[in-house]
């Protein structure tokens, strides 16, 4: 596709074609024209492998400003060769071309886009280009991370960097940008392409390749490696490995900083909260990286509407190289333009040119400026080239990509253009320019060094690093903040105030009646704990109405919308901003309606869970994710609200997890999940939410590790042997209840074992019933491949095979999906009479 130059002047402005046919007629024909028509322009042409190529224009010549993913205009296809195309040669055969954009066309967009006068524009302009020393900082910014890019490269070549590592070369305008506007108290999360993000944000280079190099000494002890770099020190919070991820964490953080102001607290120097209001002049942001083939993922939607809808701090800065992974964008998305999805929203965008790494400074302080003086979001835009592939074992079969690699090498190198630009108008000299890269690169080699030198971890460290909090936390001895009434007294109107206590009071007396429900217990807990410590906040749908069984009610009437968040219907993204204030101080409670609608948030529920170990221990994440689920029989809800998502996260490294069949299990255990450092999971029996009614051990914490015996077999029984160990959960605690009676009419018994930690798992209880029973039936409301009768069976066979008399015996949900009907349905959910048989085939030998 040629774009044909005219007799005026004008340069050759972009040259491609597709060379599997009629290459001689093609190249003849070019060079005809030339000759004939244009003898004074050089042309310089590369014929690449027989896929598709492209003759790419010099590179001083115009360049036609398309976005990446647009289609080439009509115009211009209008002038293609003149050569016979088959269907065969269909499709697009153009790379990607630069943008080649100058000051003016950046200065333009923030006039018009974000409202600066033409003299604030030429601020910006000249607080770089008439700054030597910023200038300065900028290219040593460039070089690092060039050099450090380098280093990891070799290194890597070396084996001693392993595992899935992700340069940044060609892309250095990025972190010369972070150097250059971002401050050390704002929220950073990035992606696998972290690197130069890091050390741009002050992290430590030393530390960051001691993490590449799995050192103890790295910045997160080599628990986390290349993709995964946090440094708490500078708020640099990821480093997130599954694309686009990070985003609704960095909306979190965002919110983190409206909740200080909020609640005038901030951080001290052990990052946590006190009670000493931020600065007048709190300009903190939230940036959060991302590749425009990222972009494309639905979470961006999200992100700007949460964003715009509670004018968020927030700069979301896409690097975009044209690649999604090696593939080109182009050829999967439609709209390339990222920067100008935010108008739906409210949200400005700018685009800029990444082989001008100064506009980029000009135009990024200019944005992020913006979102500083409190205006809303923004959204920045670097077209830029990836000189690598996805990772060093990247195979580039994608179509054009190790061409497109090899002309941005020489032709889009930000370095080289710096270079090129300051010294030909006189502001370094080459000498100089030399120094400032000796300096720089000595530091890639000390942190190297320093790398090379550490020690790696001890293998004791993993373990260390699986929860925040013992499992065998004693929750009532953990004291509140010294804070909590004077926050409460200023953000809490006496109206409110009035208004909850006696919502409490009224619930308490339910409590000591006996005639608190599931729902209601869970409630009370959440109350007595957002007052007993203002960091504590909550997201749920349906908030304001209190959700389906109450659980939320009152709490956004009473801590506000900033604290009591009512979300848009997708559970990943609202789970994904209470990660994201769990990093920053918080304390989120997430309300799931029906916790199987919790599968939309199964990115962020297992990155929660990794959390406190992949940063080296250096984030808590102390979130409870608490909502109803299970499978009662004749539930009549069908498959999609019957799954077993209790089992679907058991697999999740970190999270403790836990079931409540009882108002006192539900409100103590939420008491204790609050109070913990790390991810909790608390899972009530849909069906039994209002049904359900007891009494309430009030103001106590429950274990997170330990069952429950709720009925112990008599010892005529035992000594009979003719009891058995039934341990169950959730629905299947009551459907137990209910058969107690005919098992004993039968002439038999049962130790009840309520399972109110399915992990960690409380083999002790279960064990000492054994002692007893010598059998054991596992009443299951999860499927029999992968359940949790399965995990359970597998323990007891392991760790307990020499007390069994008979095997375990599973009355577990078959695998097929849950029916709607009850006819059906009795086929795949186990209830009360099921047990009464596995009790008797267990006691009579049938088995």
């Amino acid at each position: 596709c040629l774009e044909v130059p005219n007799t005026h002047g004008e340069d050759v402005i972009v040259v491609a074609v597709d060379i599997n046919t009629h290459v001689g007629e093609v190249i003849k024909y070019y060079l005809l024209q030339t000759i004939m028509n244009f003898a004074k322009y050089a042309l310089a042409a590369a014929l690449c492998a027989a896929s598709s190529t492209a003759f790419i224009t010099p590179k001083n010549a115009r360049v036609s400003r398309y976005n990446a993913g647009q289609q080439v205009p009509s115009r211009v296809m209008a002038a293609t060769l003149d050569t016979p195309t088959t269907e065969a040669d269909a499709g697009p055969s153009v790379m990607r071309p630069p943008i080649d954009f100058v000051w003016s066309d950046v200065a333009s967009q923030l006039v018009e886009k974000f409202g600066y006068s033409q003299a604030e524009v030429d601020m910006y302009d000249g607080e770089v280009d008439n700054n030597k020393d910023n200038l300065i900082k900028i290219y040593k910014a460039l070089q690092l991370a060039r050099g450090f890019e380098n280093a990891c490269n070799q290194q890597y070549m070396q084996g001693k960097i392993r595992g899935f590592m992700h340069l940044d070369n060609g892309q250095e305008a990025i972190p010369g940008l972070v150097d250059y506007a971002i401050k050390n108290g704002d929220k950073k999360y990035s992606y696998y392409r972290e690197h130069t993000h890091a050390i741009a944000s002050g992290v430590d280079p030393g530390a960051v390749m001691a993490e590449l190099f799995m050192k103890e000494t790295g910045t997160c002890k080599g628990a986390g490696g290349s993709m995964h770099i946090f440094d708490k020190s500078t708020y640099f919070q990821g480093g997130w490995a599954l694309v686009s991820e990070q985003l609704p964490y960095a909306a979190g953080a965002a919110k983190s900083i409206l909740i200080d102001r909020a609640l005038g607290v901030s951080d001290n120097e052990n990052f946590e909260k006190q009670d000493v209001a931020p600065p007048a002049d709190d300009d903190r942001i939230s940036i959060v990286f991302v590749g425009e083939g990222g972009a494309q993922n639905g979470r961006t939607a999200e992100l700007l509407n949460s964003a715009a809808k509670d004018n968020l701090p927030l700069l979301l800065l896409v690097i975009d190289n044209g690649r999604a992974i090696n593939t080109y964008t182009s050829d999967v998305a439609t709209n390339g333009s990222v920067f100008d999805q935010g108008k739906h929203y409210g949200v400005p965008g700018l685009q800029v040119d990444g082989y001008d790494a100064a506009d980029v400074a000009k135009g990024g302080k200019a944005v992020i400026d913006y979102v500083r003086s409190g205006k809303g979001p923004a959204i920045l835009q670097v077209h830029t080239y990836r000189f690598n592939g996805h990772s060093p074992a990247d195979p580039e079969h994608e179509r054009g990509r190790k061409d497109e690699k090899a002309w941005a090498r020489a032709e889009q190198d930000p370095i080289k253009k710096f270079e090129d630009k300051y010294t030909a108008n006189g502001v370094f000299t080459e000498d100089e320019l030399k120094e400032f890269k000796k300096e720089v690169l000595a530091e890639v080699k000390a942190a190297v060094k320093f790398a090379d030198e550490s020690d790696m971890p001890p293998v004791e460290l993993a373990k260390e690093l699986e929860y925040p909090d013992a499992p065998d936390t004693d929750y009532n001895l953990k004291p509140a903040p010294a804070f909590a009434d004077a926050v409460n007294a200023r953000t809490i109107s006496p109206e409110q105030m009035e208004t909850v206590q006696a919502h409490i009071a009224g619930l308490r007396e339910k409590a000591i009646a006996g005639d608190i429900s599931i729902g209601d217990a869970i409630n009370l807990a959440i109350h007595e704990e957002m007052l007993r410590d203002p960091t504590t906040t909550i997201h749920a749908e349906d908030l304001q109405a209190g959700s389906s069984y109450d659980i939320p009610k009152l709490t956004q009437q009473t801590y506000g919308k900033t604290r009591a968040a009512d979300e848009i219907i997708d559970e990943g993204h609202f789970i994904g901003k209470a990660l994201g204030e769990g990093m920053n101080g918080y304390r989120p409670i997430v309300e799931l309606m029906n916790t199987n609608f919790g599968i939309f948030g199964m990115a962020e529920i297992s990155s929660a869970g990794n959390t406190y170990a992949t940063t080296g221990g250096q984030f808590d994440m102390p979130m409870t994710i608490v909502g109803a689920g299970g499978t009662a029989p004749n539930q009549a809800l069908g498959a999609e609200h019957s799954q077993p998502f209790h089992a679907y996260v058991m697999g999740i490294p970190g999270l403790k997890i836990c079931t409540a069949a009882s108002p006192d299990a539900a409100y103590g255990i939420t008491k204790s999940m609050i109070r913990d450092n790390g991810p909790c999971f608390l899972f009530a029996p849909v069906k039994m939410m209002k049904e359900a009614k007891g009494t309430l051990d009030l103001d106590v914490c429950a274990p997170l590790n330990k069952s429950a015996l709720l009925h112990e077999a008599s010892a005529e029984s035992v000594a009979a042997g003719n009891a058995v160990t039934v341990l169950t959960y959730l629905h299947g605690v009551k459907e137990a209840q209910m058969v107690i009676d005919e098992i004993q009419e039968e002439g038999f018994d049962i130790d009840l074992i309520e399972l109110r930690s399915l992990k960690p798992l409380d083999m002790d209880s279960i064990r000492k019933s054994l002692e007893r029973t010598n059998k054991v039936a596992i009443l299951d409301e999860s499927t029999k491949s992968g359940g949790i009768g399965a995990t359970v069976s597998a323990r007891i066979s392991e760790e307990c095979f020499d007390l069994l008399d008979a095997p375990v015996k599973r009355l577990c949900m078959d695998d097929a999906p849950v029916p709607y009907a009850s006819t059906m349905e009795v086929a795949v959910v186990k209830r009360g009479s099921d047990l009464v048989q596995g009790v008797f085939d267990l006691a009579t030998g049938q088995y």
